[in-house]
């Protein structure tokens, strides 16, 4: 049986307490055994607490269904600075394109965004 090609969900601009259940459920409902869900949050400029509470139950369950949820979210993201304000840019599958997203690539925006000494 051929895996299933990776499902990719766009996020609303701001994910708040407004519709940060509706996005979880949203996440939840592609989740499955050996599936690769994006979250693509390229578009979104505002995430409260229960936005990031949202997406960090969704990728809860998907470590408990067996599948793989990956957040897309651009290096100079203002939402990506929140997250790694909460130190979830370093526990959570982040992102900086959509190539490497799908790829599973593991090199994370996080990782770009604050600046590497370079050696002498």
């Amino acid at each position: 049986m051929t895996p299933a090609p990776p499902s990719v969900v766009l996020l609303p601009i701001e994910l708040d307490q407004v519709n940060a259940d509706a996005v979880r459920e949203l996440l939840t409902a592609k989740l499955a055994p050996g599936a690769v869900v994006i979250a693509d949050m390229t578009s979104t400029t505002f995430c409260d607490s229960a936005g990031v509470g949202g997406i960090v139950h969704a990728w809860q369950r998907s470590k408990a269904e067996d599948c793989d949820l990956r957040l897309l979210m651009l290096p100079e993201s203002q939402v990506l600075r929140i997250f790694g304000l909460l130190g979830l840019d370093k526990a959570l599958p982040i992102y900086p394109s959509l190539d490497k997203a799908l790829a599973g690539d593991p090199h994370s925006p996080a990782d770009n965004s604050r600046g590497q000494q370079k050696s002498a």
